[in-house]
């Protein structure tokens, strides 16, 4: 089993930046791809971003992003903390959600939320206009 633990969500005004970190524990060895997910309420759960983590660590040349994201969020990752990171720029209000981490013991940039085995608690991102 993968835990994964979220932090770094708060309230920030339009146009500011947050870092969110997921912690995972457990059997890492397992896990080759991280995301990130978000739902706002009323709303299906969404994907943000992923990461392909390798034993030589995480593969920022393999990353995905959604088009409501792409050039403001950046995904990275930690190998030796076994800790991802999802750093988000000129935040809108419309980025309001809670931001849920999640892994796959697939190879790829998956979408799909079918594609990951394990899921955080969530952390709660809420963008002030």
């Amino acid at each position: 089993q993968v835990q994964l633990v979220e932090s770094g969500g708060g309230l920030v005004q339009a146009g500011g930046s947050l870092r969110l970190s997921c912690a995972a524990s457990g059997s890492t060895f397992s896990v080759y791809t991280t995301g990130w997910f978000r739902q706002a309420p009323g709303e299906e759960r969404e994907f943000v971003a992923s990461i392909v983590w390798t034993a030589d660590g995480f593969n920022t040349d393999d990353t995905d992003y959604a088009a409501s994201v792409k050039g403001r969020f950046t995904i990275s990752g930690d190998n030796a903390k076994n800790t991802v990171y999802l750093q988000m720029n000129s935040l809108k209000p419309e980025d309001t959600a809670v931001y849920y981490c999640a892994a796959s013991r697939f190879t790829g940039t998956f979408r799909a939320a079918r594609s990951y085995h394990y899921w955080g608690q969530g952390t709660q991102v809420t963008v002030s206009s």
